[in-house]
Formats: C-alpha cells, sequence, structure tokens
C-alpha cells in the first residue's frame, strides 16, 4: 500500500440506491458515484431485488469513483461499507444468490402478528419485538412458505454483508445490523439458542454469518474483486454498519447523550447510550460496540411528507424550476400563529396504527398555500418530537442533536427543530453521512484513528448551530399538546369506530 497518501472509501447500499464515496482523512469528499437499482414487486406486499444486479452496481460506482478521483487504488487505506437493514439476503454454498427481499416488504405481515404471542419472550432478549421486515421475521416466513429456498440456504446477509462478500469472499454479518435486525442477545450482542428458538428456527444458527464489530477487519479485496471494481487486492474491508449508525456516525453523533434524527423519506430519531433502554416501547435498539449503543424510534412520517406535496402540486406542470426551495421560501416569510392549520404526516401510516391517515386540520378562509406548508413542516417535526418523547421516557437523557437527511438542507426546518425540541441542533457539513461513517469507521479499523471520537473529530464538521428560541419554543409546546389531543380524537375516525 502507498504510504505517499492515504485515501478512504465508503459505500452506502439503500433499498434502490448504492453510492460509492472517496474521502480523505479530514472527510473532504474527492469522489463520488451512485447508481439506482431496481425493485421487484412479485405478489402484493413482496419488494424484493436481484442480487447480480446489486452487485454489478456496486462494481460500477466503485470503478467511477476510483477514475473520477484519479487517485491509485493503493492509496485507500480501508473500505466500510453500510446498508439499509433488515430485509433478507439469502446465499447457498457456492455463494450464488437465493433470494433479496428489501426492509419495504411486508410478505410477513400474518408470520409477524403470530409471533406478536411472543413479543416479551422476545424483547426480553433481543430488545426487540417481531415486525414483517425483520430479518429472522422474514427467515422464518421463507421456512414455512419457501421451504426448498431455505434447504438450500448456507448464509443469511444483510444488504451491506452481501457487497462485503462478494468483495472479499467472507460471508460475515457485523453486530450493529444484527442487533438491529432483533437476532441477538442483548446487550452481550451475541448468537443465541434461545432466541432463535422463539422465532421457530433453531436449526438456522448453523447458516447464520460469522459475527464481527463493524470497525473489525472482516476480509480483504480478493483478486477476483479487484479486477471487477479497480481496487488494490487485499485492501482491508471492515464489517461494516447498519446505516442509521453509520449516518449518525457521519453527522458527528457518537457520544452517550448525542441524538441523531435524519429527515429523510423516515424519520429516523436514535439516542446514543453506554447501557441499551429496556424499555418495550423503544422499537428497536442497536450495539455496536463495548459501552456502545443507539436507540432508535422511526416511522416513515418525515421528509416523504414534502416529497408528497412537491410531486403532486407544485412540480405538477413544470411550474417551479425549484419546488422544494419555492416550499421553503412561502414559509420563511410566514409569521407563525396560534390559529395556523394543523397537519398529521400520516401518509404512509404510522407506528401506532396502519389506519392512521395524513390531514390538514383548522383550514380557515384567510389560510394560503404558505400556512399550509408550515403545517406540513411543523407536523413532521411533532412526530420527530413524539419518536424522541418515546426514547426520553425510557430513561435517556439528551443533551445535544445532530440532524441529517434531505430536511436538513432546508433554511426554515432545522430551526423548527431546535425550537420544536428545544434542543440545540447541529447541521453536519457532509451530505453523504452514512458513506462518511462506513469511512470513519474504516478509519478506525485500520488504526489510523483511536476511536470514533477521534475519527469523528478529524473527518466531520458542522455547517451550521440553531439555538432555541424561547419564545418560540413555548409556541411549539402549546401546539405540539393541541396535536397530540387532535390525533388521540382522530382514532376512532381512522379505524372506522
Amino acid at each position: 500500500m502507498s504510504d505517499v497518501a492515504r485515501y478512504l472509501l465508503g459505500l452506502d447500499a439503500g433499498n434502490t440506491v448504492i453510492k460509492a464515496v472517496l474521502f480523505d482523512l479530514t472527510g473532504k469528499q474527492i469522489a463520488m458515484s451512485a447508481m439506482d437499482g431496481q425493485s421487484s414487486r412479485p405478489a402484493p406486499g413482496y419488494v424484493e431485488r436481484d442480487l447480480d444486479e446489486l452487485w454489478s452496481n456496486a462494481r460500477r460506482v466503485i470503478r467511477e469513483c476510483l477514475e473520477q478521483s484519479g487517485i491509485a487504488a493503493d492509496q485507500i487505506a480501508a473500505i466500510g461499507c453500510a446498508g439499509h437493514g433488515n430485509g433478507l439476503y439469502l446465499i447457498d454454498a457456492a455463494g450464488d444468490a437465493l433470494l433479496g427481499v428489501q426492509s419495504l416488504d411486508t410478505r410477513a405481515a400474518d408470520l409477524a402478528a403470530e409471533l406478536a404471542g411472543q413479543g416479551d419472550a422476545l424483547h426480553a432478549i433481543s430488545l426487540q419485538k417481531p415486525w414483517p421486515a425483520q430479518t429472522p421475521t422474514l427467515l422464518a416466513w421463507v421456512k414455512r412458505h419457501r421451504p426448498q429456498i431455505y434447504a438450500r440456504a448456507a448464509t443469511v446477509l444483510m444488504s451491506k454483508d452481501f457487497i462485503n462478500f462478494r468483495l472479499t469472499g467472507e460471508r460475515t454479518g457485523d453486530i450493529s445490523d444484527m442487533s438491529g435486525a432483533g437476532f441477538l442477545r442483548m446487550p452481550e450482542c451475541r448468537y443465541d439458542d434461545q432466541l432463535m428458538a422463539l422465532y421457530g428456527l433453531e436449526d438456522a444458527i448453523s447458516i447464520l454469518p460469522r459475527l464481527v464489530a463493524p470497525s473489525d477487519i472482516a476480509g480483504r479485496v480478493s483478486a477476483k474483486a479487484a479486477a471487477e471494481t479497480g481496487l488494490a487486492q487485499g485492501t482491508p474491508v471492515i464489517g461494516g454498519y447498519f446505516d442509521v449508525v453509520s449516518s449518525a456516525l457521519g453527522a458527528g453523533s457518537v457520544r452517550a447523550g448525542s441524538a441523531s434524527i435524519i429527515a429523510g423519506s423516515w424519520g429516523i430519531n436514535q439516542v446514543f447510550s453506554q447501557e441499551p433502554a429496556i424499555n418495550p416501547d423503544v422499537f428497536m435498539v442497536a450495539g455496536f460496540g463495548p459501552g456502545r449503543f443507539v436507540n432508535i424510534e422511526s416511522s416513515a412520517t418525515s421528509a416523504a411528507n414534502l416529497e408528497w406535496y412537491v410531486r403532486e402540486f407544485p412540480e405538477r406542470g413544470g411550474h417551479h424550476d425549484d419546488p422544494f426551495g419555492y416550499c421553503n421560501s412561502l414559509i420563511a416569510k410566514l409569521a407563525p400563529a396560534d390559529d395556523d392549520p394543523f397537519y398529521h404526516p400520516f401518509l404512509y401510516g404510522s407506528g401506532q396504527g396502519a389506519e392512521f391517515r395524513a390531514g390538514f386540520y383548522g383550514i380557515a378562509g384567510w389560510h394560503q398555500e404558505a400556512h399550509l406548508l408550515r403545517a406540513l413542516f411543523e407536523g413532521v417535526m411533532f412526530e420527530h418530537r413524539r419518536h424522541i418523547g418515546v426514547l426520553q421516557g425510557a430513561g435517556l437523557a439528551l443533551a445535544e442533536a445532530t440532524l441529517a437527511g434531505g430536511g436538513s438542507r432546508s433554511p426554515v426546518w432545522p430551526q423548527m427543530f431546535a425550537d420544536g425540541l428545544n434542543l440545540l441542533v447541529t447541521v453536519a457539513t457532509a451530505r453523504e453521512t452514512g458513506a462518511l461513517g462506513a469511512a470513519i469507521g474504516a478509519g478506525v479499523g485500520v488504526g489510523l484513528f483511536a476511536d470514533y471520537e477521534a475519527g469523528a473529530a478529524a473527518m466531520t464538521s458542522a455547517a451550521a448551530r440553531y439555538t432555541p428560541d424561547p419564545e418560540m419554543v413555548a409556541h411549539y409546546d402549546k401546539r405540539y399538546r393541541r396535536y397530540l389531543d387532535l390525533t388521540a380524537r382522530m382514532r376512532g375516525f381512522w379505524s372506522g369506530a
């Protein structure tokens, strides 16, 4: 490996897009390539991907990123990959793909409801209850409904583990992804026979991958992968990360008591702690090292609401060259008022109930589009606040928060989050926080940084900080109470009771 310069390659494999991003050791982005993948829906509720296409896309973005950078491949010190959590990726003994199920899949909804009878016992071990796209729930579904595939399965992988396998030939799973999937005894972060038996998967221990810490070197780039990607043979590849952990790390959050909020298509709300929250109200807990846990509350109630609004209204007919900028500019000109409308951001349901629906309330004749947009932005923030409240109710202390995702690039939302949460909110400079977090972990894995704190200090920075305005804190406190009351009153309507 060259001693002239050192770079770190971060990969980020989402449900559709895969990215390869090259960073220097200060966190400066040197080059980036991204590519959309295709999902298939072979039956209602099924969301699958072609794993050979996933690897083909990964090869392409890695090669394109290297070509853009102009650096020699042997100047890359290490590679880290982050990927969406849960779903199910199965390969056979030869390493050929058997099945790729994405985390948007709901085929196992009935089985998750059946396993809910074991929910308390499952939570007592894994700090998670069964849900449809959870990896062990999906594996139990395959065992019951696709026994021919189950019989051929040699290894259960997560999305980023499949890419690591193609890069190195090693079948590994990292503790952040496997704990986030409900596969591990917590807080020990290890496999457990009793846990697998509760899922009805006593015979599946043998097909679980070798467990590694995220920053451990899981393998090295093989000669075959080097020829396919342009990487240097022997380059270290770390275990990698559940992407929500990686995104938080890339935004600069890692210390106990810090919160990471991701305002993207999904709303992700995380609080770091030295001990996991043991509370059935918390959606999931993931561990990523000794004394390092992230407690997670999430739902599809975030910026996807604005994406829908833009698509259906400002963007229709091409009336605005910058529709998101148009929406933000309208809100920025509007002073908030007590009689502003309310909005429920439940276009895609809620973890509180699949029957929840979105809606505007309290619209009067003097209200304009700006009022509706302010209500939408506020409603999204209130759902993040509700999730954060669940985490606080579980005994997790918050001292600060970082905001990432598309919502963090709004000139309006970050201050609204600071006021609504009554917290100092920091927006990171980096946009590709998932890839950056994976690159930081790679640096830790090969000894370029002593620990995550040192890596984050070296490679992340704040683009802006937002301090709560006491007057607006009081305004949002009052409106949040009314928002929760409105939600409670609408439950009967949504359920048809």
